[in-house]
């Protein structure tokens, strides 16, 4: 069970309204205009109920004037006045149900441009981090409460400038109370008082809950999805997940319910005590008012509007604190979500700007390169010292977890070396612009991924730029015999891949790794690496797969990794990784004649093919 994070002070809730005024420079930012008419709509709005109620007050009085002129002459008086005031009423209630509706309006279209802006942020800044705090917890907690609350920001907008309007109808309510019994202003702060501590303490409770139990809820919601989803279904099935699924999805729920249920029960247990305050204190302001009225020293006219101010006034003031402490907790989730904002890269050195040269002359070095992935005590890398020389291919070798991978991702700078360095044509990778290096490496992980877009826009991923090109798109899948594969589809590079969408169409795994083959010929990079893609491929149509490789990258750098020995045997050199270190390097013919590790297991492989 999750463990209780220490509640948030007053102190810290209070605080957190300080974010406030930098969300509503975000608003303005999206829309000034649409910020500045519902801003509008709502200050004249805030006037109407003061007025209503004081023309309630004169048409009452009106009618008393008329009644008592009736009974002392059997006449109907002058009943100009009394139309001209009803008239003014239902003018105002139009006005105010067409203010009602631009405000909603305005509001729903500002929240809709308010929760767009806020995912844009989180995914550019995103893109901004290092790889590796995608692989803390603790980031991804962060991450999924800036990411989940996308709602709650929509609401704080509204809620906050609901305030305003109510503020500022309150002043006016202020102002016809405080012309005939000041104390009764008094009163209805008083009853107010209890209500917003408990309102305030509850949501610092609620908040404190939800930010404890964000690991627990993120669990709920993978838990959710791999219980239905078209990517688990078959094991789900074959293996019999169903029930172990459920019943930890139930249990996790089933203690998020319990602990918000407590809370829930305490907080309607003491709301319900400080309404009956407020209604007590509501009723104890009548009956000074209707004993005013009794001994005349105010009209029945008087006496509906002093009595429809202070409840309209009672209903603002709880409003409004009670809406205080949920703008100031709502203020803790936008503190999450501009924290979100200025989380920086761990690493603090993608700051070079020199440019990758073209052609590359001399190749990259790595010097004593170590590396160790954050919160591990384990080094992925020790004391690595190689060349890989322009338009060499080299191939990287080694058991899993050896430390292949963690050399690609270095190259690609997603990481950073922890010590030593690696240079390209002599100069630290650090000095270079990320952006420009990234340009000239054409990549495809082992673990690529399969996007729900079409067949052009899978293949165009390796160079998003050039989505349009049809011409270069083309030719990438030629290259990668992905044309094959999808000369068979319907739609052909237009056809949606995958179940998520409709009219989708799944492909095989081999169908798959051609199509991600064809993204790193999408761009005129200057180094290529496949690591380890083609997995799902037999060894005859991996073979084939480098061959090909081969031939297309001539003049380019490659690095390639694979677990098949007949097929890294083509590169110029092979680099053999043990426990992160380099054991062994050479060409294929001199590693063999060494006799060393890599000749043993490259026997012990040839047997299978026997």
């Amino acid at each position: 069970m999750a463990q209780s994070k220490p509640k948030k002070s007053f102190a810290e809730q209070f605080a957190a309204l300080g974010n406030i005024p930098r969300f509503f420079r975000m608003i303005w930012a999206v829309s000034p205009r649409m910020a500045f008419l519902n801003a509008s709509l709502r200050l004249v709005q805030a006037a109407i109920p003061v007025t209503m109620l004081y023309i309630g007050k004169l048409i009452i009085d009106t009618v008393v004037g008329l009644v008592q002129y009736y009974e002392d002459t059997q006449t109907i008086g002058d009943t100009t006045g009394l139309y001209w005031w009803i008239g003014a009423e239902l003018g105002l209630a139009v006005v105010n149900s067409l203010l009602n509706r631009g405000i909603t309006l305005t509001e729903s279209l500002l929240g809709d441009l308010i929760s767009n802006d806020s995912s844009v942020r989180i995914m550019r800044h995103a893109a901004t981090l290092d790889l590796f705090q995608f692989e803390d917890p603790e980031f991804y907690d962060k991450l999924e409460r800036a990411r989940t609350q996308t709602q709650g920001r929509t609401m704080l907008m509204g809620m906050v400038m609901s305030q305003v309007q109510d503020l500022i109808s309150i002043l006016f309510l202020v102002g016809g109370l405080a012309a005939f019994n000041p104390w009764l202003i008094v009163l209805l702060v008083v009853a107010v008082i209890p209500s917003f501590i408990g309102e305030t303490h509850f949501n610092r409770r609620s908040y404190s809950l939800t930010h404890s139990w964000t690991p627990e809820r993120r669990e709920l919601d993978y838990l959710r999805y791999i219980g239905a989803s078209s990517e688990t279904a078959k094991e789900i099935k074959v293996f019999g997940l169903e029930t172990f699924i459920t019943d930890r999805f139930k249990n996790i729920s089933d203690k998020y319910y319990e602990a918000n249920k407590s809370l829930t029960l305490r907080r309607a247990a003491w709301g319900s005590l400080f309404s009956i305050l407020g209604t007590a204190s509501y009723y104890a302001a009548y009956v000074a008012i209707v004993l005013q009225t009794v001994k005349g020293a105010i009209t029945i006219g008087t006496l509906t509007f002093l009595a429809g101010s202070f409840q309209r006034m009672q209903g603002l003031l709880q409003g409004i604190m009670s809406r205080f402490s949920r703008v100031s907790e709502m203020a803790l989730y936008l503190q999450d979500f501009f924290g979100f904002l200025e989380i920086r890269p761990l690493s603090g050195q993608h700051t070079g700007a020199r440019k990758v040269p073209r052609p590359i002359r001399e190749g990259f070095v790595f010097e004593n390169v170590s590396f160790k992935y954050p919160n591990s005590e384990k080094w992925a890398l020790r004391n690595l010292s190689f060349t890989l020389h322009a338009g060499e291919k080299l191939a990287l070798v080694g058991e899993n977890g050896a430390g292949k991978t963690t050399i690609v991702k270095l190259l690609a700078h997603l990481y950073e070396p922890t010590e030593g360095r690696i240079l390209l044509d002599g100069v630290d990778l650090c000095d270079y612009d990320p952006g420009d290096l990234r340009r000239e490496i054409g990549i495809i992980f082992q673990d690529y991924f399969r996007y729900a877009f079409t067949v052009s826009e899978n293949i165009a991923v390796g160079n998003i730029p050039e989505r349009s090109n049809s011409a270069l798109i083309e030719e990438a899948a030629g290259k990668s015999l992905a044309d094959e594969v999808i000369e068979g589809l319907p739609k052909k590079y237009e056809q949606m891949l995958g179940k998520r969408f409709k009219e989708g169409v799944d492909l095989s795994g081999g169908q798959w790794q051609k199509i991600a083959l064809a993204r790193a010929y999408m761009r005129d990079a200057q180094l290529i690496i496949l690591d380890e893609p083609t997995a799902a491929l037999d060894a005859r149509a991996e073979h084939g797969v480098f061959i090909r490789f081969a031939e297309l990258i001539k003049g380019k750098t490659g690095v390639l990794i694979s677990h098949r020995f007949s097929t890294v045997r083509m590169a110029d050199r092979i680099l053999f990784l043990e426990h992160g270190q380099l054991l062994e390097i050479g060409s294929h013919e001199k590693l063999v004649a060494q006799g060393g590790k890599y000749a043993e297991l490259f026997r012990l492989q040839a047997k299978g093919y026997v």
